[in-house]
């Protein structure tokens, strides 16, 4: 298998990209789900342009003590925060990430919104269908397709250690 192209995106090409999603949207959303953290950002960016007020954040893990790396991608999700029911019921719920690679992540979201009495559809950033799980399924919305790993500006390190390198280079 060759190995995965990084591709690094800057605040302008966020820009962009909710700006080509915008128009696509068919619907008013009574609600949206926010998928942490990679949600985060695009989400409250959409939610404001959108006007959207009821925001959700819905955080889920997926088991990593599995050994074989195929049996992984079959791990139950474990749902770490995720709204109540009666805040779902009823409502055209947006339900946003950044990406979706496997798809695992915003399926077992729109699964559980579903259940809920929500009528969800799916939005990301980025569509990797070379890395889906879920056969034709895909996102509802999405502003661009990749076969790239995609970094977003809000993942490049800031942190103190940063910093101080920056200030005092090695060398």
């Amino acid at each position: 298998m060759p190995p995965q192209r990084n591709e690094v995106i800057t605040w302008e090409d966020v820009d962009r990209l909710i700006d080509h999603l915008l128009p696509q949207f068919e619907e008013d959303f009574d609600a949206m789900v926010i998928i942490t953290r990679g949600g985060l950002i695009p989400g409250g960016m959409l939610a404001e342009a959108m006007g959207i007020t009821h925001i959700l954040n819905a955080a889920v893990d997926f088991p990593t003590q599995v050994r074989m790396e195929k049996a992984k991608l079959m791990a139950w999700p474990q749902f770490i925060q995720f709204p109540d029911d009666s805040a779902l019921r009823g409502r055209r719920t947006l339900i946003v990430d950044d990406v979706w690679g496997s798809g695992r992540t915003i399926t077992s979201v729109k699964i559980r919104v579903a259940a809920a009495g929500s009528f969800p559809s799916t939005c990301v950033l980025h569509f990797n269908p070379y890395r889906n799980l879920f056969g034709s399924s895909r996102p509802d919305y999405y502003a661009a397709i990749t076969d790239a790993h995609i970094i977003y500006p809000w993942e490049i390190d800031r942190g103190p250690d940063r910093v101080l390198l920056s200030e005092h280079p090695t060398g």
